[in-house]
């Protein structure tokens, strides 16, 4: 195997029996020593606190976020028990308002009964009272025509006119015979 000269590992001889990787010489170990030192020692003065403070920063905002979401998680805990109570105070409130608007319902549709009853019994009295003048007037009616109907009747058998005093008898005789009580009891 040919190296090509321009290789860093050109220098290297092809026929060493070994490889330069497994025998460290103590030149190279030193200088890989000194240089991890040096380099340690740059990244512990220059880059470690760098990123210490880095990582402090970074640690303080995540507690102040994780402080921030409790806090924020504890108000949303407070604010969702409040709006719960005031949830259970509108439910309560809205079942006392419908309990009152039954109630007044109620209350309403007693008077309606009680005022639709006055007014049925007030028109069954008119009408009964109606029903007692019309009826009486009826009565009345009629005895003038049984009067009459008696007058001309009697006038018709004996031929011959009546003078007042004996058409006022003969009425009554004819009113006494009609029963008009029964007449009259028998409409109500």
């Amino acid at each position: 195997m040919l190296l090509a000269l321009d290789t860093p590992l050109a220098h290297i001889p092809l026929a060493s029996s070994g490889n330069f990787l497994v025998k460290p010489g103590i030149g190279l170990m030193i200088w890989t020593l000194l240089v991890f030192g040096l380099t340690m020692l740059l990244l512990a003065r220059l880059a470690f606190p760098r990123i210490s403070a880095a990582l402090e920063k970074r640690q303080k905002a995540i507690e102040e976020s994780i402080d921030s979401a409790e806090r924020t998680r504890e108000e949303a805990d407070r604010i969702l028990a409040e709006y719960r109570q005031r949830l259970l105070e509108a439910r309560a409130q809205a079942d006392e308002i419908v309990q009152r608007a039954r109630q007044v319902g109620d209350a309403h549709e007693r008077e309606a009964k009680e005022h639709a009853g006055e007014l049925a019994g007030e028109t069954a009295q008119r009408a009964q009272r109606d029903i007692e003048t019309a009826t009486q007037r009826a009565l009345q009616e009629l005895r003038q025509e049984v009067a009459d109907l008696t007058i001309m009747a009697t006038e018709k058998v004996t031929r011959k006119t009546l003078d007042g005093a004996d058409q006022r008898r003969l009425v009554q005789e004819a009113l006494h015979e009609l029963d008009f009580s029964n007449l009259g009891a028998s409409q109500n």
